[in-house]
């Protein structure tokens, strides 16, 4: 028997985010304490005209995973684009990956990864790339559960 608070990941479906979801994503973004310590308010204009500029740049999506119920309970960016390197390949980049708390640990980030993994290839990626905090240990265990490797350093610079 299925857990109604938990339906079946059969039942999960995936989809391009709507300005009407961006409240629920940026409250996502903000449910865990590196989150919080970076987020605002999820009505802060800031993110609708983010997201509006993810919508408009080719190869830029936001895709967003809705439980059998129609609730979003994830959510991820999928920006692809060409590179030189790899002689010319095209390359998949993922972005804020997020499970809502409610839904962790159920299959619903493998399935969401894997479907960004799909819509990658489609595009004709040969690689897929992501950077995952230092501070996040249960999210590295996932990546490398997804196939990942540790392949290399990450750097940022706040401007």
């Amino acid at each position: 028997m299925t857990d109604p608070a938990h339906p079946s990941l059969d039942a999960l479906t995936f989809r391009d985010a709507r300005e009407e979801d961006v409240p629920q994503l940026a409250a996502m973004l903000a449910d865990d304490p590196i989150g919080a310590a970076r987020e605002g308010a999820n009505d802060d204009p800031a993110y609708l005209e983010a997201f509006r500029a993810i919508r408009a740049q080719s190869g830029n999506r936001l895709i967003v995973a809705e439980a059998g119920h129609g609730a979003v309970v994830g959510c991820l960016q999928l920006i692809v684009m060409p590179g030189l390197s790899h002689k010319g390949a095209i390359r998949a980049e993922m972005e804020n990956v997020r499970v809502a708390l409610s839904h962790r640990s159920h299959g619903v980030g493998a399935k969401m990864v894997a479907h960004a993994i799909a819509l990658a290839k489609a595009e004709g990626a040969r690689l897929v790339q992501l950077t995952s905090d230092l501070a996040r240990p249960d999210a590295h265990r996932f990546w490398l559960a997804q196939g990942f490797a540790r392949s290399h350093a990450g750097f940022k610079m706040k401007l």
